[in-house]
C-alpha cells in the first residue's frame, strides 16, 4: 500500500464526485435509465468492452455518447439487474483529468415463463475522467469481463 499524502479539500471533493459518477453509472443501469447513463459521458467518449480479457480485440468499441444508446438500452431484456460497485481507485488526478479503476459484480436476472436464470459477471473498468463545466464525466471507459457464471434460480 502506498504512502498517503495530504490532499486539498478541492481534490477530496473531486475524488468524491468521481466516485459518485461511477455509482451513478450503476444506478442508471439498474433503473434502465439509458439517457441518464449516457449523460455521464462526454460527447466524444470512447467506450470499449472486452468480453474475454484474454483476447486483446474488443468485443464492442464505440466512439460517441450517442452510440451508447443501444448498448445501454439492451439492459431492458433483463427482468432485474444489480450492479454492485466494489473498490474504486483513483490512479492519477489533476484539476480537470483523472484515471481510475473500479470493480463491479453485475447480476442479471432473466425470466422465461416459470424459469428464472441469474448471470453474475465480475467486471473491471479502467476509466479516464474529465471535468467539464465543473462536472466530472467519463471520457473513456474500458470494460473488462473477468469471469461470468450462470445459475438457475428456484
Amino acid at each position: 500500500m502506498g504512502k498517503h499524502t495530504t490532499i486539498s479539500a478541492a481534490e477530496a471533493a473531486d475524488r468524491l464526485a468521481i466516485r459518485e459518477l461511477v455509482e451513478a453509472y450503476a444506478h442508471c443501469a439498474d433503473r434502465r435509465d439509458a439517457k441518464g447513463q449516457m449523460s455521464l459521458f462526454t460527447e466524444d467518449t470512447h467506450f470499449v468492452v472486452y468480453m474475454n480479457t484474454r483476447n486483446p480485440t474488443p468485443s464492442i468499441e464505440l466512439h460517441s455518447r450517442v452510440a451508447l444508446a443501444p448498448v445501454f438500452g439492451d439492459l431492458t431484456k433483463y427482468d432485474a439487474t444489480t450492479h454492485f460497485i466494489g473498490q474504486s481507485t483513483i490512479l492519477t488526478q489533476s484539476a480537470d483529468r483523472a484515471t481510475g479503476e473500479a470493480y463491479c459484480l453485475a447480476h442479471h436476472v432473466t425470466v422465461d415463463g416459470d424459469k428464472r436464470r441469474l448471470m453474475v459477471a465480475s467486471l473491471r473498468y479502467l476509466d479516464t475522467f474529465v471535468k467539464v463545466d465543473d462536472a466530472w464525466l467519463f471520457a473513456e471507459r474500458l470494460l473488462y469481463v473477468d469471469w461470468m457464471e450462470e445459475r438457475t434460480l428456484a
